[in-house]
Order: C-alpha cells, then structure tokens, then sequence
C-alpha cells in the first residue's frame, strides 16, 4: 500500500437516528469491494450490516459503538469513522469527530434536520470539521430533497447548495442529475452497481439549469477564475468548478448536498466521488498540540511522517485479544516495536501489535504513518491519551 497523504480522506458519517446512516456506510463498503454482498440493518437475514458487529446493534438496528474502516475509491483511501447517532451515545461521538478531518451529514428526505441532526451539527462546528450533506431516502413517500436544503440554511446555518437534483421522487426516484457536468445519472444491475450517464431528461432541463445557476453563485466566491470565466462567459470546466467548491467546503463557507437512496442503492457512486473532491486530506486540516512543559503554549503539527510523533488514543475496546487501542496519528510515523511516550502518565510504551480495523475484523501492519488511523494491542492508556516520540522534559 502506498501512503499519499493526498489522496487520504479520513471522514465520519454522521446523522439522526434512522436516516440510513448505517445502511449508507454498507452500500459504500460494497461499491468499494470491501464486502461482497449487502446486509440489512435489521439483520433480517441473519448477518445484520458489516459495521453493527455488537448483538445489541444487529437486534435493534442501531449503532452503539462507532466503528471504524476503511475502503478505497479511485485511488483514495478512506477511513470511515461510524458515529451513534443517539443521544445517549454523544460521548462516543464526541471522541470520534476529534479524529476526523471532514465528515458526510446525513438526512432523511422526509423527516429533515431533527433535533439530533442539531446536536451533531453543533458537535462538528466545536471541531470546525467541513462536511457535505447527503440527503437519503429521496424514495420514501413525502421525500423532498429541496426542503430539506431549506432546513440546512434555516435551521443549522449553514450555506447548504445543491450539486445535484433527483430524478423523480418517491417510487419514482430513478436517479440523479449532476449539475456539475450537466448529465443525468442512472444506478442499474441488482444492486445500482452499473452507473449510466445519459442527456438531462428534457422535463428537467431548466431546473437543472437554475439549479446550476445558484451552484455557480455560490461557488465564484471562492474563485477569481470562476468568477473570470462567468463574465467572458466561457465554458466553465468541471474541475474549475470543483475547485471552488471544494475551497468553500474546507472553509466551512458551502455544504455541498447530493441526493439518493441508499437502501434503493441510488447515488452512493457520487456521494463518494463528493468525499474524494471535495473533502479535505489530513495536511488540509490544521492540528494543534499544547507543549505541557511551556505554559501550554499550543504547537502546530506537521502531517508528515518523518517529524516526530504525536498521536491520539480516541477509543478503547475490550476484544477478543485484550485491549484494543484506536489510535490517530497526526505527525511521525508509529511503527512495530518502537517506544512512545504516554504523555499523561509519563510512561514509556512498547508497541507491539499494530492493526488496521474493519469493522470487527483487523489486518496488521507494520506501522501507521502521520495522517492515518489505526489500532494497537496491549497498551496501557485511557481514552484521550497523547503519545508522542520523547518524555516531556
């Protein structure tokens, strides 16, 4: 595997209880081929979805304990953080937004921005995390995608624009239009794994063109070019326009919203083209760390792998093989073997084992490099823990 810290989105996907959150982080497993057949939540079938591998979560259809895995789409790797999206389970959440560097927010098409739509939404902006919005359920019947929009401005504040609009609602929900290269877009086969991109249906063509319009708007705020290319009236490339979103993303200034369904397996495709343009990397994002030993004054770290290393501990997890330690590199590289220091206890830590997880499965690895999460066996630390390369002097 190669690490190009580029090309690494370490993203959470967060949400209201019951907007499909769970069932969305399948159907992203399954077209990023790290499972081979989709689950049911409920686990009507008996296996219950990939990242539920608690009891409790497979009977009820609700995520307790926030998982984390990975996945690969067009040459991005993915870390997925999967966040509870019940209030009783804020703490996790909490833990695990401080590890991401963008995040996917998921709505129901029906039901809206809830109450603990509000919660998380307020959790992200403690963490200034840049998000996109994915608005599911677009099949259900009342789904209204644009109200939705509405509700994103009015309720949580936010610049939320559209990058696409659906096609048909309801039982009608075949697909979507892309109003960045202007195509509509079909999800076919048994599970929408063959994509069919075809002209704008001509019913829909002045929506998607108004649509684009207020797209374009939104998004020459972040861009002289942009803004060069609307005045000379030029074609306005994809990458050109991308470019600007993707500036407004990381500021926090736009919410790009795509649309779907995940349990209809509709527009999961380009939501996770979404993550991979516009999200940001690890070196986006900027990180500081306090220096204990002067006054606290806070140090900026470097996504780099050759620094020295400074890393978070954000989740413990009694498994099958003892404790198990999620651990967020931020600058250096953690490799088998060597020794850390836990900079709370002042104890020195020899590593041992160290593994990437899927769910409840793990692969090991000889080291994680700034940027990336992992998990280590048979440490002794608490939730929260900083480990860094030499003792606090």
């Amino acid at each position: 595997m190669k690490h190009d810290i580029q090309l690494l989105r370490n993203i959470g996907i967060s949400a209201h209880i019951d907007s499909g959150k769970t069932t969305l982080t399948e159907r992203i497993l399954f077209y990023t081929k790290r499972i081979h057949a989709i689950h049911d939540v409920k686990g009507k079938d008996g296996v219950g979805a990939t990242m539920d591998s608690m009891e409790l979560e497979k009977e009820r259809g609700i995520t307790i304990a926030s998982a984390a895995t990975f996945c690969e789409w067009q040459d991005h790797e993915i870390n997925i953080i999967d966040t509870p999206g019940h209030v009783d389970f804020t703490i996790e959440v909490e833990r695990s937004l401080r590890v991401l560097d963008g995040a996917v927010l998921v709505l129901c098409a029906v039901g809206g921005v809830q109450s603990q739509s509000i919660t998380v939404d307020q959790q992200m902006k403690r963490y200034k995390i840049p998000r996109i919005a994915f608005v599911n359920k677009c099949d259900r019947i009342g789904a209204n995608p644009f109200r939705v929009i509405d509700q994103l401005n009015e309720k949580l504040g936010h610049n939320a624009v559209a990058m696409q609009i659906p096609i048909g609602l309801e039982v009608d929900h075949e697909g979507i239009v892309d109003l960045v290269s202007m195509k509509a877009v079909y999800f076919e086969g048994e599970n929408g794994e063959n994509i069919r991109v075809d002209d704008i249906p001509p019913d829909l063509l002045a929506e998607a063109q108004i649509k684009r319009e207020e797209l374009i708007d939104q998004a020459s705020l972040f861009s002289d070019d942009l803004v060069e290319a609307v005045l000379e009236d030029k074609d306005i490339s994809d990458d050109l326009l991308l470019q600007a979103i993707r500036k407004g993303t990381l500021t926090r200034d736009i919410t790009p919203v795509f649309m779907g369904s995940a349990y209809k397996n509709k527009g999961v495709q380009p939501l996770l083209d979404g993550i991979t343009h516009l999200l940001p990397c690890p070196s986006d994002v900027e990180n500081e760390a306090l220096e204990m030993n002067n006054e606290e004054t806070p140090v900026l770290l470097l996504s780099d792998s050759d620094e020295p290393v400074v890393a978070l501990a954000f989740k413990l997890e009694d498994g099958k093989y003892g404790q198990l330690t999620y651990i967020r590199v931020y600058q250096g590289t953690l490799a088998k073997g060597a020794t850390i220091y836990n900079v709370r206890s002042g104890k020195k830590v020899r590593i041992g084992r160290v593994v990437r997880m899927h769910a409840d499965q793990m692969e090991d690895m000889e080291s994680i490099p700034a940027g990336y999460i992992g998990a280590l066996f048979g440490i002794d630390c608490a939730s929260g823990d900083t480990f860094a390369a030499s003792v606090p002097g």
